[in-house]
């Protein structure tokens, strides 16, 4: 279960993240409205997983699918350029969060 409650936590942020660029400073009301509600589903959600699951490997996750799909939604919603170097770093991210997992 802490790993749907994380997988939801990573979703939501997404989402927020992405609502925040659209809120332009804060000054568009619904994607203002997404990014609070957004944050505290995320939030609400990464407590309950980390009742059950150590706090570095938590994080780790949480943060490298942040970075990798926050990239691709600004590639594919915002027309965001990806060279080839940011393709590495993303799988050298993803590489190194399974590592961490394997070793923990």
């Amino acid at each position: 279960m802490p790993w749907l409650y994380l997988s939801i936590a990573i979703v939501f942020e997404v989402v927020a993240t992405s609502a925040l660029k659209s809120s332009e400073g804060f000054t568009r009301l619904t994607p203002s409205l997404l990014v609070v509600v957004g944050y505290g589903v995320a939030f609400y959600c990464l407590s309950v997983a980390l009742r059950s699951m150590p706090l570095g490997i938590i994080y780790a996750i949480w943060s490298g699918a942040g970075i990798v799909l926050m990239t691709l939604v600004g590639w594919l919603v915002y027309g965001e350029t990806l060279g080839w170097m940011a393709l590495l770093g993303m799988g050298l991210i993803t590489v190194g969060v399974i590592i961490l997992n394997a070793v923990a």
